[in-house]
């Protein structure tokens, strides 16, 4: 007979899944106890019986965590009829099937699953003579092992639970720190186009100018800057395009210059007005930055003094700009609360990782000897011609 040919209760079984190991492994370990009593045990009336019908639903004990309440139905069945005194080792089995049916199902089949169990045991016992020990042992044999699996159920359910919370706690984190990162790279975008439309706007007057210079002998030339300066006017107009896209909804086009390491002085001052002192440090000989990298190192200490003031509670705090062979260092030290999990606050560190990343530089955020945070920061710059 082919699967399909089988009746529904039969289909279903035969679709079980295969049982974990250690199931079959306490199966089997039955199923020869079992085996064993038919073969040695006295009180055996039909051994024959007892090999064939016992061994069956010890065997069952393989799906106990499958189908609970049926093999659970199945074994005191064959416990009734095969083992009434209660002498061997179906009734035994009932232990672990209470265990299970406590540990793999809920109300009100948990509650069902017990009463299974539990009252053909009494049943039997009324039919044999009750006494108080029949109910003892049932307490501790079928309604203890019960007990033991509700709790064990209701802990891996927590443990779960709080496994499932801290995944998606972390994909949170994992996702607000993708929008953060998204939000300043349009912000850097925003900042850097006012000065690619500066860069722009200076090549297509230049060459304009150049081409207005040139006589009637250089006309092919002229047409070449011509052409130039057509190119570099659409360029401009899709930096415009690009900015309008950027922009949030609301937000006006700033007339202001974007700012550099010329403002930095400024902003030390302004920041040293509060109850925090600070002190910029200029080591080296200041090279003519190109524009990028200028407004970068500001933001960048900038950033570093913000998260000093907001989230460090220090008194002092130090500004040094380091100017190095082909590289320029900014680091920013205080002496406040030190390292912490929310240091820098905000998207702070965010937007410094990210402005450092466009010009393959690195940061780095360590504790300083102060005790409190040192933001160091190295930015690559060009070679001198």
């Amino acid at each position: 007979m082919s699967e399909t040919d089988a009746p529904p209760v039969v289909r279903r079984w035969l679709r079980l899944p295969a049982p974990p190991r250690v199931d079959l492994a306490l199966a089997a370990a039955f199923v020869v106890m079992t085996l064993a009593e038919a073969l040695f045990s006295p009180a055996v009336t039909s051994p024959v019986e007892h090999a064939v019908v016992g061994s069956l639903a010890m065997a069952l004990l393989a799906w106990r965590r499958t189908a609970p309440l049926l093999v659970a139905l199945l074994i005191v069945t064959v416990n009734v009829l095969t083992n009434p005194a209660g002498e061997f080792s179906t009734l035994l089995s009932l232990v672990l099937v209470c265990f299970t049916i406590g540990s793999e199902t809920g109300p009100p089949r948990n509650y069902l699953g017990l009463l299974v169990v539990l009252v053909p045991f009494v049943a039997v016992s009324i039919v044999h003579d009750l006494e108080p020990s029949d109910l003892a042992a049932a307490l501790v044999f079928f309604v203890g092992p019960w007990t033991v699996g509700g709790v064990v159920q209701s802990r891996i359910a927590r443990t779960d639970e709080a496994v499932a919370r801290a995944e998606r706690l972390e994909r949170d984190r994992e996702l607000e720190a993708a929008r953060a990162a998204a939000e300043e790279r349009t912000r850097i975008a925003r900042e850097l186009h006012d000065i690619v439309s500066h860069s722009i706007s200076v090549v297509t007057i230049q060459t304009q100018a150049v081409r207005r210079r040139l006589g009637p002998d250089h006309a092919a030339e002229a047409a070449d800057l011509a052409a130039v300066e057509a190119t570099a006017r659409e360029a401009l107009a899709e930096m415009r395009r690009l900015f309008g896209v950027l922009r949030t909804e609301g937000e006006e086009v700033s007339l202001a210059p974007q700012p550099g390491l010329a403002e930095l002085g400024r902003l030390v001052e302004k920041v040293g007005a509060g109850d925090m002192h600070v002190r910029l440090t200029v080591e080296g000989d200041p090279v003519d930055l190109p524009a990028g990298v200028d407004l970068a190192a500001y933001r960048i200490a900038q950033e570093g003094l913000t998260n000093a003031v907001r989230h460090s509670g220090a008194t002092h705090a130090d500004v040094r700009l380091r100017y190095g062979p082909g590289r320029l260092d900014i680091e920013v030290e205080d002496d406040g609360h030190g390292l912490r999990e929310n240091r820098p606050g905000g998207h702070g560190l965010v937007g410094i990782r990210e402005r450092v990343a466009l010009y393959d530089g690195t940061v780095d955020l360590t504790p300083s000897p102060s005790g409190g945070v040192l933001l160091a920061a190295r930015l690559p710059l060009p070679e001198a011609p």
